[in-house]
C-alpha cells in the first residue's frame, strides 16, 4: 500500500482502476484469512481502510498530473524514511494503521512449532484426526498425539465439528500439512491442576489406570500421567497389579517435580480416609443378627475374613457350611460377594463374629420336611467301619447302616459286601432329630429267605455255639443206636435159646 501512496510515476485511469481492483481483491483476501476471535477486525473496518487507500491513490495520481516538478521532493523524504526505519523501533501499530501485509502477519494463524492454534475437527480416521486450522495446509492429529491414554479410541474423545485447542508439532510446506497435538495441550493445562492438587491435601483426583510398570502403575488424569507406587495402589497388599488395568481410581498427589514434570500419587491415602469414615458408621450402627453384604478379603485354615464396609468380620469354618469341610476355600473364594449376619460383637476388642449358614439351608430341616421313616432313598457309601457303613443321604447328613442291616446272610466285615463310593437304595429305619442321627437298612429291602433261616436265627440268638454242638451230638448217636438195636436183640435171643 505504501508503494501505491508514495509512487511518483504517472498513471493513466486504466492503471488507477487496475490498482483499485487489486486493492479490493487484497481486502477480500485479508478478510477471508483473519481467524475469528484472534483479531478484532470486522468487514466494515477493512472496507474503510480499503476506501481510504483508494482515495489516497486517486489524489496522488491527480497531484502528479498537475505538478510533475515535485517528483524529486516526494521521492527524497521517502528514501530518508526508508533508511531511518531499521534504526528506530517502531511502536506497535493500531489495526487501522496496518497495511494488508501487516494484517496478514499479525492476525493469520501462527504456524511456528510449539505454537497453540484453534482447529475444527473435520474427519476422524482409525489412526488420525483431520482438523481445519484456517490455512491452506491440512491439519492432522496422529493417534499417539490425541490422548495420553493409549487404549482410547478417537471417536471417544472428539467428534466432527468440535473446536479444540492444539499444539503445532511440525509444519511441512512441501506436502502442505501441519502435524498437531491435543495430548500436549491437555498436559500443559492438566499440569497446573496437578500442581494445585499437590499443594492442597484435601483435593482428590480421578484417573484411569493405563499401564502397569515395574514398581507400580500409571494413571492418566487431566491429560497427565501420574505414577502410583505398588505399595500405595491399594489399601492392602495385592500380588497382581494387572487386575487394576483399565480401572478408574481416586488418588491424592503426594509429590511433583516441576523440572521433569513428574507426579507421584497415592490411592491408599484416599481409601484409608474412606475406610475410617465407614468404620465409624459401622461401629455406631452394628447389632447382632443384622445382615450385611460383604466381600471376602482373605481365607485362613480356621475361617474367612469378610469386609462388611470398612470393618472386617470373621466367619468361622464351622459357620461356612452345614456339611463338614476341610478348608474355607471349598466354599468361598477371595473377592466373592457374600451375605452374612452378625453373630457376636466385641466393642472393646473391636471384633465381629459373622455367620454364613442360613437356617433354611439346614439339612436336618430339609430332612424333616422331605423324608420320613420307612421311606426308600438313594445313598452313597462314604466310609466303612467294623460295625457298619456310613452313607450320605442328603448333603450334610450321613446315616449308619449297621452290619446286622446289610444282609440276611452272615457278614463278617462290611467291606466284604460294600465299598466306598458305591451307590444303592436303602430304607430309613430310624430318625433321631434331637441327637442328629439316622439309621438305614439294606436288609429291609431284600427278599426274606426260607423258613429255616428264621428258626436257626432264633436258636443262635438264644443259645451259644457250644450249646448247639452239644445238642446235635446225641441226635446223631440216637440215630446210630436205632439202626443197630434190632441186631443186638436178635443176638441175645439166639444166645438164650442155645442155653435152654
Amino acid at each position: 500500500m505504501s508503494e501505491i501512496l508514495n509512487t511518483s510515476e504517472e498513471k493513466d485511469p486504466a492503471q488507477i482502476l487496475s490498482g483499485e481492483n487489486a486493492l479490493e481483491e487484497a481486502s477480500e483476501a485479508v478478510s477471508a484469512n483473519i481467524i475469528e476471535g484472534d483479531a478484532p477486525a470486522e468487514a466494515s473496518v477493512t472496507e474503510e481502510i480499503a476506501e481510504e487507500a483508494l482515495q489516497a491513490a486517486a489524489e496522488d495520481s491527480t497531484s502528479e498530473e498537475a505538478a510533475p516538478a515535485t517528483e524529486e521532493v516526494a521521492e527524497e523524504p521517502a528514501a530518508e524514511t526508508a533508511e531511518e526505519e531499521p534504526e528506530e523501533v517502531a511502536p506497535p501499530k493500531a489495526f487501522e494503521e496496518m497495511t494488508f501485509e501487516e494484517m496478514i502477519d499479525a492476525y493469520a494463524p501462527n504456524a511456528n512449532t510449539d505454537s497453540r492454534i484453534m482447529g475444527i475437527v473435520v474427519g476422524i480416521a482409525p489412526n488420525e484426526v483431520q482438523v481445519d486450522v484456517g490455512r491452506k495446509q491440512a491439519g492432522y492429529i496422529p493417534l499417539a498425539e490425541l490422548s495420553a491414554d493409549p487404549n482410547v479410541k478417537p471417536e471417544d474423545i472428539v467428534k466432527v465439528g468440535d473446536e479444540i485447542e492444539l499444539l503445532i508439532m511440525k509444519t511441512n510446506d512441501q506436502e502442505g500439512t501441519i502435524m498437531l497435538s491435543k495430548k500436549r495441550v491437555d498436559a500443559l493445562k492438566g499440569w497446573d491442576t496437578i500442581c494445585a492438587a499437590a499443594e492442597d491435601e484435601n483435593v482428590i483426583l480421578e484417573g484411569t489406570v493405563t499401564e502397569v510398570i515395574r514398581g507400580g502403575i500409571l494413571a492418566v488424569t487431566h491429560g497427565v500421567r501420574v505414577f502410583i507406587p505398588a505399595s500405595l495402589a491399594t489399601l492392602g497388599r495385592i500380588e497382581d497389579l494387572n487386575t487394576l488395568q483399565g480401572q478408574t481410581v481416586r488418588f491424592k498427589i503426594l509429590e511433583v517435580n516441576q523440572n521433569r514434570r513428574r507426579a507421584v500419587a497415592s490411592v491408599k491415602a484416599v481409601l484409608r480416609e474412606e475406610q475410617k469414615s465407614m468404620q465409624s458408621e459401622i461401629w455406631s450402627t452394628i447389632e447382632e443378627n443384622k445382615v450385611y453384604t460383604g466381600t471376602v478379603r482373605s481365607l485362613t485354615s480356621y475361617g474367612a475374613f469378610v469386609d462388611i464396609g470398612g470393618v472386617d468380620g470373621m466367619v468361622h469354618i464351622s459357620e461356612l457350611s452345614w456339611s463338614r469341610i476341610k478348608h474355607p476355600s471349598e466354599v468361598l473364594t477371595v473377592g466373592d460377594t457374600v451375605e452374612v449376619y452378625v453373630k457376636a460383637i466385641d466393642q472393646e476388642k473391636k471384633k465381629i463374629s459373622l455367620g454364613y449358614k442360613k437356617t433354611e439351608d439346614n439339612p436336618w430341616e430339609i430332612l424333616k420336611s422331605n423324608y420320613s421313616v420307612g421311606q426308600t432313598v438313594p445313598v452313597k457309601i462314604v466310609s466303612l467301619t467294623t460295625f457298619g457303613a456310613f452313607a450320605n443321604v442328603i448333603p450334610g447328613i450321613d446315616g449308619l447302616i449297621h452290619i446286622s442291616q446289610i444282609s440276611y446272610d452272615r457278614v463278617n466285615k462290611p467291606s466284604d459286601v460294600l465299598q466306598v463310593g458305591q451307590e444303592l437304595d436303602v430304607q430309613i429305619s430310624i430318625i433321631d432329630f434331637e441327637n442328629k442321627r439316622i439309621n438305614l437298612s439294606i436288609k429291609a429291602l431284600l427278599e426274606a429267605p426260607v423258613a429255616e433261616t428264621p428258626v436257626a436265627d432264633e436258636d443262635v440268638s438264644v443259645f451259644s455255639t457250644e450249646d448247639v454242638a452239644v445238642e446235635e451230638t446225641p441226635v446223631v448217636e440216637e440215630a446210630v443206636i436205632a439202626e443197630e438195636a434190632p441186631v443186638v436183640e436178635d443176638a441175645i435171643t439166639e444166645e438164650a435159646s442155645v442155653e435152654e
